[in-house]
């Protein structure tokens, strides 16, 4: 069985994009597949959406992605482990390029990553820049993430000591075990953050937990990129000419 962990808060207004991404990706691969959604703390209608979209439900109340990851993999039954975040969009690709990679002998794996809707252009920059270094260290993007139930528990999961970040410790981990997969064909997740906030302070935030280093995400305390709960009201569209 295959087993889609989607860790949510507050995300009616992404959430069933990606609940039917995953149902359309993982509908003709043969394989059984669950899909579990972590709603954290959500006020809104997350968790029924998530229930209209067939999929088991269980909350906590961390307010903390690498927590909400663990739990839905505590939750699942699959030995196939899939973490997507729930702004995030994959297709039939990701997944049975995925399984192919576990099956030869891959300890775990991601995909490239690229924002929906308008991003303005210093956005664009950055994201072009960072992906350059980022995965070119052959390094997995909290947005898709996957690997075996196995390789999971033998690594511990998620570090919940980190509220950002723990992707990247989680990769390094895996790649103790073999191989690490990063798939050419990109994921769409939500480029929100590059549209609500002004290119001075999300820099500003962004390179600050950078310079801070592990230390910097062991507290959500500076983390108001990640932890702040805004939400764009509607789904991304292209801007009109």
């Amino acid at each position: 069985m295959i087993s889609f962990i989607v860790p949510a808060h507050n995300e009616e207004f992404e959430l069933s994009s990606t609940l039917a991404a995953i149902h359309g990706a993982a509908s003709d691969l043969g394989k059984p597949y669950e899909i579990v959604v972590v709603d954290d703390a959500s006020t809104d209608a997350t968790p029924e959406i998530a229930a209209r979209a067939d999929a088991k439900v269980i909350r906590i109340n961390r307010r903390q992605i690498a927590a909400a990851r663990n739990a839905g993999a505590r939750a699942s039954q699959g030995e196939y482990l899939f973490f997507v975040d729930a702004d995030t969009r994959i297709n039939r690709a990701h997944a049975s390029e995925a399984i192919a990679a576990l099956e030869t002998g891959y300890s775990g794996g991601s995909a490239r990553v690229m924002m929906d809707g308008f991003v303005p252009i210093w956005g664009r920059m950055l994201l072009r820049g960072f992906s350059s270094v980022y995965f070119g260290l052959n390094l997995g993007a909290g947005a898709f993430l996957f690997t075996t139930r196995r390789n999971f528990d033998v690594v511990g999961g998620f570090d919940e000591q980190y509220f950002a970040g723990e992707e990247v410790y989680f990769s390094l981990e895996l790649k103790k075990l073999g191989g690490f997969k990063v798939l050419r064909e990109p994921v769409v997740t939500s480029g929100r953050k590059l549209r609500m906030y002004p290119a001075k302070h999300f820099l500003r935030k962004f390179f600050g937990v950078i310079v801070r280093g592990p230390r910097g995400v062991r507290s959500r305390a500076k983390l108001s990129l990640w932890y702040d709960g805004k939400r764009e009201r509607h789904l991304a569209q292209e801007p009109a000419d």
